[in-house]
């Protein structure tokens, strides 16, 4: 047997259950087989097709649910997901796996005391689950609580210590927290295991330009972004040391991916704005100098600069296109010479 043609995974396993489906369309346990297994191949919109159909059949098995509750989750739809959550353990779903889903789908809306909650009921249930160990220490550094996120890091890494996504948010954290030479072994260690990773590429170069290596560091910054283009904390660092070597053809395409990642990145828009004005693009600079002055409201600085920036694109504009009208100033008279004065009339002593 040819083992390179040999097929398998979940997407094949689901399709072989299309026969047994035509045969026995009234069991609903072959649509939720079929719908996990979609969900297992990355295709979460026929596994709610499939869920769906199941729950005509039968509409009080929690498994059915908690199977929909995933594939929401996985389509970002998350208060749909916890009403599904909600549904599955209504009818029944007990296992570690539902409270764990609850707990990261609070983690992704934000709301981290449900999803503290939900993981400490998922480690009741299961006291050696990684997953949780690790949603927790996301929870807990999205609370800028950093010690105790980086503790529950580490029991994951224990608990599982080839998962690269571990690897990556300890040496992030570490970063963060000025503790470079921990973050380098995290790092190197997660790039041997994904060769494939921006992430964990930028991690290396961060903790060398904190350990005083940036030329080795903007190398990193380049290849992390080669990897993957949504990494835009190299964006933003590539972009800050293009600045202080005054290229701004360079700060303006590093920071404008940055900025349509995180709008909120410390003095970019600022540099942004500064290298588009450099570069004589004035209405590209007029844009981020009007933000600056939504996101710094008073700022008499940034208002001065959108009242200049804007008077010299007025000024470059035909009258056709110009949105406030020219003001034509007369020039003033020239100074008339005085007419000369009369002499005045010659006196006489009088008789008297």
């Amino acid at each position: 047997m040819n083992l390179a043609t040999v097929q398998s995974g979940p997407q094949v396993q689901a399709d072989e259950l299309n026969g047994a489906i035509a045969r026995e369309p009234r069991n609903a346990a072959l649509w939720v087989r079929r719908a996990t297994l979609r969900l297992a191949a990355g295709d979460p919109r026929a596994a709610l097709s499939d869920v769906a159909a199941a729950l005509e059949i039968d509409d009080a098995d929690g498994r059915t649910y908690y199977v929909q509750a995933r594939a929401l989750r996985t389509l970002g739809r998350l208060p749909e997901a916890l009403a599904a959550a909600r549904q599955a353990a209504k009818y029944g779903f007990t296992g570690p796996e539902l409270p764990l889903l609850v707990g990261e789908t609070h983690l992704a809306a934000r709301n981290y005391p449900a999803a503290l909650d939900n993981l400490d009921r998922t480690l009741r249930l299961d006291p050696d689950q990684p997953a949780a160990l690790f949603y927790k220490g996301l929870a807990y550094a999205a609370t800028a609580d950093t010690s105790t996120a980086v503790q529950y890091l580490q029991d994951a890494l224990a608990r599982d210590p080839w998962q690269p996504e571990i690897l990556h948010q300890l040496a992030f954290l570490l970063n963060a927290w000025r503790v470079p030479a921990d973050a380098a072994r995290y790092a190197a260690l997660g790039m041997k295991l994904d060769t494939t990773s921006g992430l964990l590429r930028y991690d290396y170069g961060r903790q060398l330009e904190l350990r005083g290596r940036p030329d080795s560091a903007l190398w990193y910054y380049c290849r992390a972004l080669a990897l993957d283009t949504t990494v835009y904390r190299a964006d933003y660092r590539l972009g800050l040391a293009a600045a202080s070597a005054r290229r701004p053809n360079e700060v303006i395409g590093h920071l404008k991916r940055a900025l349509r990642r995180n709008p909120r990145l410390p003095q970019a828009r600022v540099l942004l704005a500064e290298a588009l004005e450099t570069q004589n693009r004035l209405p590209e600079a007029l844009a981020q100098f009007r933000r600056l002055v939504a996101e710094n409201p008073g700022n008499g600085h940034w208002t001065f600069k959108v009242w200049k920036t804007n008077e010299r694109v007025q000024a470059a504009l035909p009258d056709s296109l110009r949105t406030s009208p020219r003001y034509y100033y007369r020039r003033p008279a020239g100074s008339t010479r005085p007419a000369p004065i009369a002499p005045l009339p010659l006196l006489r002593p009088s008789a008297q």
